[in-house]
């Protein structure tokens, strides 16, 4: 019997979301967050959840948002230490990548393993970005 490989990943992107969106630059701050469920590396179903403001939790907010949708993974150009931590504590394996401005070359990416867990060390300081 094989064993079969999902994840729910989350990719922070703009305006209404989707996979040939771009992706936004910081997930806090981002219009929405695109949800990628992915079963034995095949992308099964896509869904879009809005990021509420960060006056509505604070920089935890998305933690405790994409952990009730089941998030398992989640792709970020930018983070503080706070919600890494936070994301941490939830089970939601954080990824870093800078580089692929659109949602679906950076699930095209983590799919096929060119994707590292974020560096604590490249966390944001804080403030706007």
């Amino acid at each position: 019997m094989t064993q079969t490989t999902r994840m729910t990943l989350a990719v922070p992107s703009n305006g209404e979301g989707g996979m040939e969106v771009e992706r936004s630059g910081h997930f806090g701050h981002c219009d929405c967050f695109t949800l990628v469920d992915i079963e034995d590396n095949a992308v099964t179903a896509v869904r879009i959840i809005d990021n509420p403001p960060h006056q509505e939790g604070g920089c935890l907010r998305p933690v405790q948002l994409l952990a009730s949708h089941g998030v398992t993974a989640l792709i970020v150009a930018g983070i503080g230490a706070r919600p890494l931590a936070g994301f941490n504590d939830v089970g939601i394996a954080v990824y870093f990548d800078n580089q692929l401005p659109v949602v679906s070359d950076a699930v095209a990416a983590l799919i096929a393993g060119q994707m590292e867990i974020i560096d604590p060390s490249a966390v944001c300081g804080g403030g706007n970005h």
